[in-house]
C-alpha cells in the first residue's frame, strides 16, 4: 500500500509537500484508505465556541484564559492565573449570557452550517462523498479531544480542519491547529486520520456576497434621504498588541474582507474598520468600536454596525453590540446592526464550494501558514506542519 502511495506522490513523511496530487480521490480509493462509503470525509468546523448553558460559563472562561496563544499572560503560570480570572469573571459573564437567552447560539449555528455544507458537498463532490459534519470548539463543548474521539469512533480516515475564523490569526486559527496537533499525538499516534486544513478564506465569494447582501438589506431600513450617508462600521474582535506586534496576519486579512465587501457595494457609503471586545489592562488593537460609535453617533445621519469577523451570532453580537454599544447609546434610533450570517444560504453555499475546491486540488494548507507559525508564539506549538497534515504512518 505504501508503495502505491509513494508512486503517486502521496505525502506520508515529515518532508512531505503541502499539496497532494490532483488525482487524489482515485489514488486513495485504489489504496482503500479514503473516499469510501464506510469511511466518510469529515468536515470539521473549528471555532472558539461558547457555553450553550449558563453552568458551562466558568469552564469556558477557564479554557479561554488558559490559552497562551490567544491571551499571552504567562507561559509558566497561565493556567494558575486563568483559574482566578475565570472565578472572578464568571458571575458577570453568566449574567450577560442570561440576557441573550441563557447561553451562546454558536454551537447550534455551527452544527446547522456544517450539516448544510455536507449536504451540498454530497451533491457537488460525489467523488469525496459521503461527507460528515463535525464541530470542534477550542474552549467549549464539544472540545477538540471530544470531537477527535468521535471521529475515530466513526471510522473517519480523511478530515478537513475548516477554520470558522475566515481571517487568520495565530491566536485563533493557530491555537486551534496547535490543539489539534496535541490531540493527534495523544489520541491518534497510529495516524488513522489524514488531515488537511482550510486555514483562511477572507475573500471567499460566498462570504463576501453574503455580507454585501445583508448590508444592502439593512440599509433599506434607513430613511431614503440619508441611506447613502450612513457610515458603515465593520467591527471585528480585537487582539492584544502583544499578538499583533509579532506580525500576525489578522488585521490585514480582516481589512481584505472589508475591502472586497465594499467593492461589491460599489463603495456606496463611507466606512471604517474598528475593533471590539478588549479585555484586561494591556494595549489592544483599536480604535475601539464603542468609542467610535459614541464619537460618531451625534454627528452622522446613521451608523450601521457589521460584525465582519463573526460568521454567526454569539455574545459579541447579541450582547456587546446589540445591548451595550447600541442599547446604551443616546442615539440608538439611528444605529443599526447588520444581520449575522447564521443560516444565510449564499454563505453556506460559498463554504461548500470552498471545501470542494480544497478537496479537489489536494492542498494540505495555505502557502501563508508556514510563515504564520514561524512568527507566532506558543507554549506548545506545531514545529513542522508536514508532521500534522498529509498521510502519515507510524514508523
Amino acid at each position: 500500500m505504501l508503495s502505491l502511495l509513494s508512486r503517486q506522490g502521496i505525502a506520508y513523511c515529515s518532508a512531505s509537500p503541502r499539496v497532494l496530487p490532483r488525482n487524489l480521490p482515485k489514488v486513495w480509493a485504489a489504496a482503500g484508505l479514503r473516499y469510501s462509503s464506510s469511511s466518510p470525509t469529515a468536515v470539521v468546523f473549528m471555532n472558539m465556541g461558547g457555553p450553550a448553558k449558563l453552568e458551562e460559563t466558568h469552564d469556558f472562561l477557564y479554557e479561554l484564559f488558559s490559552d497562551n496563544d490567544l491571551i499571552p499572560i504567562s507561559k509558566k503560570y497561565q493556567r494558575t492565573i486563568a483559574k482566578y480570572i475565570a472565578k472572578f469573571r464568571t458571575p458577570k459573564i453568566e449574567k450577560q449570557y442570561k440576557e441573550i437567552g441563557g447561553g451562546s447560539p454558536i454551537r447550534r449555528w455551527s452544527e446547522f452550517q456544517s450539516s448544510k455544507v455536507c449536504e451540498i458537498l454530497d451533491s457537488i463532490s460525489p467523488e469525496t462523498a459521503p461527507h460528515k459534519p463535525y464541530v470542534a470548539f477550542r474552549y467549549a463543548k464539544p472540545l477538540t479531544h471530544e470531537t477527535y474521539e468521535q471521529l475515530l469512533k466513526d471510522n473517519v480516515r480523511r478530515a478537513v480542519a475548516f477554520t470558522q475564523y475566515p481571517q487568520f490569526s495565530y491566536s485563533t486559527t493557530g491555537s486551534s491547529l496547535n490543539e489539534l496537533w496535541r490531540k493527534i499525538k495523544e489520541l491518534d499516534p497510529e495516524r488513522k486520520i489524514t488531515w488537511s486544513t482550510i486555514d483562511r478564506w477572507p475573500d471567499n465569494e460566498g462570504l463576501t456576497n453574503a455580507f454585501a447582501g445583508n448590508i444592502k438589506q439593512k440599509l433599506q431600513e434607513f430613511p431614503a434621504q440619508v441611506r447613502d450617508k450612513v457610515v458603515i462600521l465593520f467591527s471585528a474582535h480585537s487582539l492584544p498588541m502583544d499578538v499583533i506586534n509579532t506580525g500576525d496576519a489578522y488585521p490585514a486579512e480582516v481589512a481584505a474582507t472589508v475591502r472586497k465587501v465594499m467593492h461589491k457595494l460599489n463603495f456606496s457609503n463611507p466606512y471604517r474598520l474598528i475593533w471590539q471586545s478588549q479585555v484586561g489592562p494591556k494595549p489592544w488593537l483599536g480604535a475601539q468600536t464603542s468609542d467610535i460609535v459614541e464619537f460618531l453617533a451625534p454627528k452622522e445621519k446613521g451608523l450601521l454596525l457589521v460584525p465582519i469577523a463573526f460568521t454567526s451570532d454569539h455574545i459579541e453580537t447579541l450582547f456587546e453590540l446589540d445591548l451595550e454599544v447600541i442599547g446604551e447609546s443616546n442615539y440608538k434610533d439611528k444605529i443599526k446592526r447588520c444581520e449575522s450570517l447564521n443560516g444565510n444560504a449564499t454563505f453556506i453555499e460559498g463554504m461548500a464550494n470552498l471545501v470542494k475546491e480544497h478537496l479537489q486540488n489536494g492542498e494540505l494548507y495555505s502557502t501563508q501558514l508556514p510563515l504564520d507559525f514561524t512568527l507566532g508564539k506558543s507554549n506548545d506549538p506545531i514545529t513542522d506542519l508536514n508532521k500534522v497534515f498529509g498521510y502519515h504512518t507510524k514508523k
